[in-house]
C-alpha cells in the first residue's frame, strides 16, 4: 500500500518525479485516431446537453502558480525563449471569489512562445502549500505542457547549459517500428519549483504542419497540456460533452520507452487528445496500470504550487454552470464573476475543477470595438 501524501502549507521548491507522458496523438503505441464525433467509451454519445454558446472556443492560456516569480520569469526567458508580454498585480474581492481565495494579492506575468501563452502566478499572500516531494507522473494533481523544439540536441544542450533537473534520463527517440511515433524525440525535466515539462521534436511526417515551416527559432511554442485522470469516460463527459471539445485522437501506450519517459515502471496508459477552436490541445492520461496514483486533495486551492489552470474561452458564461455540475464539475467561483478592470485581459471569468481536481478557468472576452 503506497503512503498517502502529504501537502506542506509552507510554500517551497515542488517535489520530484513529475515526469510528462507521451503526447496522445503522436507518440501511442497501437494508436487509433477517431474522427471528431465518432463516439468513444463503447460507442456511448453525449449524455449532457449544450448548446452552441457552451463549445470552448480556444484554449487561451495555461497558468502556473509559482513560488519566486522573477525566478519563474528568468528560467522561461532566458532557457526556453518565451517572452514577458505583460505583468500585473491583481487583488480584491471579484479575484478572491474568482479564484476562491480568500484575502489575495497576487502577481500575474503572462509569457509568450509562438502563438501559445503561458500565465506565471506568484500569491504573494497567502502562501499555498509545495507539491508532495514523493509525487508521481500517475499522481492526479500531474499536468504538464509539451514545448516543440526544432532540433531537439541543440534544445537539450541548452538545458544542460543551465543545469536544468532532468526528469528523463536524457532525449528519447521512439522506435521506427511503430509507424505512428517512430522518430519522435522527446524529453521531460522541471522547472525551478519542480514542475514538469517536455521538449519535443517531431520528424517531417508527424505533428501538425504548423511545427514544420522553416523558422530560426529552437523553441516553436505549445502543443498541448496534459492531465492524468482517474477515467476517460469520465473526463470525456465533462469536456466532450459539457464544453464541447472534440476527440481528436485516442491511443494506448506501454513498453520500456514509456515506463522510461514516465520514470513509472509497468506504465500503460490510455491517452486521449481533444481540441478546441484554436490554441494548444488536452490530453487525458488515464493509467491503466499501475493504478497506485494518488488523488488530489480534495481542499486544494489555487495558491497551492501543484496547482495549474487551464483558460478556457466561452461565448456564455451563464449557461455553463449547470451543464458542468452535471458532468461532475465543482464550482470554485460561486458563479459567473463579473470583472470591470479586465486586468487580466477577460470581463467575466469562472472557476470549476474537473472529476480528478484540475483547475478550469471559464472566461468571456471584452466584445470587440467597432
Amino acid at each position: 500500500m503506497r503512503s498517502v501524501a502529504t501537502f506542506s502549507r509552507s510554500a517551497g521548491t515542488a517535489g520530484r518525479s513529475l515526469l510528462a507522458p507521451v503526447p496522445a496523438a503522436i507518440l501511442g503505441l497501437a494508436v487509433v485516431v477517431f474522427a471528431p464525433g465518432i463516439p468513444l467509451a463503447g460507442g456511448r454519445e453525449a449524455s449532457v446537453a449544450r448548446s452552441p454558446q457552451s463549445v470552448v472556443q480556444e484554449v487561451e492560456a495555461i497558468g502556473i502558480t509559482v513560488a519566486d516569480l522573477d525566478r519563474s520569469v528568468g528560467f522561461f526567458s532566458r532557457v526556453l525563449d518565451f517572452e514577458k508580454v505583460s505583468d500585473r498585480e491583481i487583488a480584491g474581492g471579484d479575484y478572491e471569489r474568482l479564484e476562491g481565495v480568500f484575502g489575495l494579492r497576487m502577481r500575474v506575468v503572462r509569457m509568450r512562445l509562438g502563438d501559445e501563452a503561458i500565465e506565471l502566478t506568484e500569491y504573494l499572500v497567502p502562501k499555498g502549500r509545495q507539491v508532495p516531494v514523493d509525487s508521481r507522473s500517475n499522481d492526479r494533481w500531474f499536468q504538464h505542457i509539451a514545448i516543440i523544439v526544432s532540433d531537439m540536441d541543440r534544445a537539450y544542450a541548452r538545458l544542460r547549459q543551465f543545469g536544468v533537473e532532468h526528469a528523463s534520463s536524457g532525449p528519447q527517440r521512439l522506435p521506427d517500428w511503430n509507424p505512428s511515433a517512430g522518430g519522435i524525440r522527446a524529453f521531460y525535466f522541471k522547472d525551478p519549483d519542480g514542475h514538469p515539462l517536455e521538449i519535443l521534436e517531431f520528424p517531417e511526417d508527424k505533428g501538425d504542419a504548423k511545427w514544420h515551416r522553416k523558422s530560426d527559432r529552437l523553441f516553436l511554442g505549445i502543443d498541448h497540456t496534459a492531465i492524468v485522470v482517474k477515467d476517460t469516460g469520465s473526463s470525456l463527459r465533462l469536456y466532450r460533452d459539457a464544453l464541447g471539445m472534440r476527440v481528436s485522437g485516442e491511443s494506448e501506450n506501454y513498453g520500456t520507452e514509456q515506463e522510461h519517459l514516465n520514470n513509472v515502471f509497468g506504465a500503460r496508459l490510455r491517452i486521449t487528445s481533444l481540441r478546441a477552436g484554436a490554441g494548444p490541445g488536452i490530453e487525458f492520461l488515464e493509467y491503466l496500470a499501475p493504478t497506485d496514483g494518488r488523488p488530489a486533495p480534495g481542499d486544494a486551492q489555487a495558491n497551492d504550487l501543484a496547482s495549474w489552470q487551464t483558460r478556457l474561452v466561452v461565448k456564455d458564461l451563464s449557461i455553463e454552470e449547470r451543464p458542468l455540475r452535471a458532468a461532475g464539475g465543482r464550482l470554485v467561483s460561486p458563479g459567473r464573476i463579473g470583472l470591470e478592470g479586465g486586468e487580466l485581459g477577460f470581463r467575466a471569468g469562472l472557476q470549476a475543477r474537473d472529476p480528478d481536481g484540475h483547475a478550469l478557468l471559464l472566461i468571456e472576452l471584452p466584445e470587440p470595438r467597432n
